[in-house]
């Protein structure tokens, strides 16, 4: 994507990558990802972040065409992900005036990545409220650690009433020719892809989260301007309050789970069986997932979404099918709680999946575990259906 103009002095200037498979070498983005970047044209000239090494080139074409004979005299660094930070070596030694402004946890960390560039007398460190007037821009910065790095820092644009957000209101997939999400209908990916974003990025941190939303409710905010993702105009309150739900840990919907661990399909047949129990005693949604053949971001952000929880698995070696040892892994580290969950274990001589599963989740925050624990010996027989209907029951209760 080329630069674009967000209001009369205030550009996009970040960059696509489509070539990239895997953000973090572990999530899949199908889509690309775009690493966002902004300009502000003023008396003074200020850098929102820079880009992702990968991209660099794009960056530098679309800065170049917007500065014309200028220099910038302000780098501000939001977040020191390699992503964000790619190139503040090389435009600290293209423009030998400018100066980084960053957190002071931020600066500290700087000579970890970039130990051959020497930043003395080129850093400002700023601290919760300080201000950076640029002319008819003013830059106030908040900051946000753990959303979710200990250096992040947010800024706020006090004439436009622009936030830049850092990572907070991200999403996963490059922007193509829409820069401006202005309402979910024109990007319709985008509560799915910032849901698995939060979820897989920010969701242990659900507190910093809190914190820094307290902040942003005391803001006349305009425009939100994350470092991943669409541009969020309109009703910024709208991504806020879905922040706010996500970050308290708040389902989206009452509806059931079913992630399922089959081998070689018994597990898949009654995880399926208790869907359709489940959609005939009224449930409004069922969802169905199968762990060895879904992506885990999208498989743990289903989990969030949903109020309830069932996890269907095979017995392996002494212990539960892997992929369900991996999903429920996930989960606690992403600081799953506050849902209802129910445990169906399949084993053809020693069953231990059930016991497994039930260890891991005790792990977790505020579950309700609901009884019985449901034994399936290979196959699911009529014999088993009063404990499947018990089950079922109890996770609707």
């Amino acid at each position: 994507m080329k630069e674009a103009t967000i209001t009369e002095n205030i550009y996009y200037i970040g960059v696509d990558d489509t070539d990239i498979d895997l953000f973090e070498s572990q999530y899949p983005v199908p889509d690309g990802i775009s690493y966002n970047s902004y300009l502000i044209m003023d008396d003074k000239i200020a850098i929102m972040d820079t880009v992702d090494r990968r991209k660099s080139t794009d960056w530098w074409n679309n800065i170049e065409r917007l500065l014309g004979d200028r220099t910038p005299d302000y780098l501000i660094v939001q977040h020191m992900e390699p992503d964000h930070t790619g190139t503040i070596a090389e435009a600290v030694e293209r423009y030998p005036k400018l100066q980084v402004v960053a957190s002071a946890r931020a600066v500290q960390m700087l000579p970890q990545f970039f130990g051959a560039t020497d930043f003395t007398s080129r850093t400002i460190a700023v601290k919760e409220g300080d201000t950076l007037n640029l002319g008819q821009h003013t830059l106030q910065f908040m900051m946000a650690p753990m959303v979710h790095w200990p250096e992040v820092m947010t800024t706020y644009e006090q004439t436009e009433r622009i936030i830049f957000s850092a990572d907070a209101f991200g999403t996963f997939g490059a922007l193509g020719s829409t820069l401006i999400c202005n309402g979910t209908d024109n990007v319709p990916a985008w509560p799915d892809e910032a849901r698995r974003y939060y979820y897989n990025i920010c969701g242990k941190y659900g507190a910093p989260v809190q914190t820094l939303l307290k902040k942003l409710a005391t803001l006349n905010i305009n425009i939100i301007c994350p470092l991943h993702g669409p541009v969020l105009t309109a009703d910024p309150s709208h991504y806020i309050n879905l922040y706010d739900q996500w970050s308290r840990y708040e389902a989206e919907t009452e509806g059931i789970l079913i992630a399922f661990a089959t081998i070689h399909g018994g597990t898949r047949h009654t995880a399926h069986h208790m869907a359709d129990l489940l959609r005939d005693k009224g449930a409004s949604e069922v969802t169905l997932i199968e762990l060895s053949r879904c992506d885990m971001s999208m498989a743990v952000a289903e989990a969030f979404r949903h109020k309830r929880l069932i996890v269907a698995a095979s017995s392996y070696d002494a212990s539960v099918f892997p992929p369900m040892y991996d999903f429920l892994h996930h989960l606690q580290l992403k600081g799953y709680q506050k849902r209802r969950v129910g445990i169906i274990e399949n084993g053809s001589w020693a069953p231990t999946a059930g016991r497994v599963m039930k260890e891991m989740l005790e792990k977790m925050k505020d579950l309700d575990i609901v009884t019985p624990i449901v034994t399936i010996r290979s196959t699911l027989k009529p014999t088993d259906y009063p404990n499947m209907e018990t089950l079922a029951d109890a996770i609707l209760a």
